[in-house]
């Protein structure tokens, strides 16, 4: 298919996802690709825009969904802050669900990150973030068990980890994170209720405490459309 009938298919749905009712369901794949005279594999990729803008969400085996409009996340990445932060900031309302909190020991992938020995005790905080109702993202923080316990977490967890550590006054220096998109997997797609495969964005971040040790290890996933990140740059000379 050459470039203009593709931008006139989404250009077709972007009209139709317009004037149906948030929460409504759409027409099947097969229904929809036939009404609009294309291929569901063409149709599929064409829907990707609208799934990354968060204006629709597949469910497996539900079908596609309008979502409708809402306020993205908007923050700078040049400050680390929790997303109870940046919503508070913007005048959102944000909720945690679908909390999981165990205990685990280090693989070796996990116990170099730490910098720790294979099979040293970590917990692992699991937890969906959800703005309207909806999920928009999926974390998951792994920790050495002296750093943080289950106890910390008992009562009023807003969902931050990072928020547990500047309230009790711990000493933070630097993050590092490494940014990339990638497909769901099958047990972030269940969190986020989207498709496996579907594109995310992912941050795999380490925090250090003043003395350069690495206290929490993290992997958050965001759906496209609720977060605009953006960095201040230096121009170099």
């Amino acid at each position: 298919m050459s470039n203009f009938p593709f931008q006139r298919l989404q250009a077709d749905l972007s009209e139709l996802i317009d004037r149906t009712p948030a929460g409504q369901r759409l027409l099947s794949e097969p229904d929809l690709a036939k009404q609009l005279g294309v291929s569901r594999a063409t149709l599929r990729d064409a829907m990707r825009t609208f799934e990354t803008q968060g204006l629709v969400r597949r469910r497996q085996g539900s079908g596609t969904f309008v979502v409708g409009k809402v306020q993205a996340l908007e923050s700078g990445l040049e400050v680390l802050e929790s997303l109870e932060t940046m919503a508070k900031r913007l005048g959102l309302a944000i909720s945690v669900s679908n909390l999981s909190v165990d205990r685990t020991v280090a693989d070796e992938n996990i116990a170099a990150r730490l910098n720790l020995v294979v099979g040293a005790p970590l917990l692992r905080v699991r937890r969906v973030i959800r703005a309207d109702d909806r999920p928009v993202a999926y974390l998951v923080d792994i920790l050495p068990e002296d750093i943080l316990s289950v106890d910390d977490l008992l009562g009023d967890f807003r969902g931050s980890v990072l928020d547990i550590f500047l309230e009790r006054g711990d000493s933070l220096k630097t993050s590092r994170a490494d940014i990339s998109a990638l497909g769901a997997t099958a047990e972030v797609a269940k969190a986020l209720e989207i498709q496996r495969g579907d594109v995310l964005l992912n941050f795999c971040a380490q925090l250090f405490d003043g003395n350069g040790k690495v206290v929490d290890y993290s992997l958050s996933y965001f759906i496209p459309g609720y977060f605009h990140f953006h960095v201040v740059r230096r121009v170099g000379g």
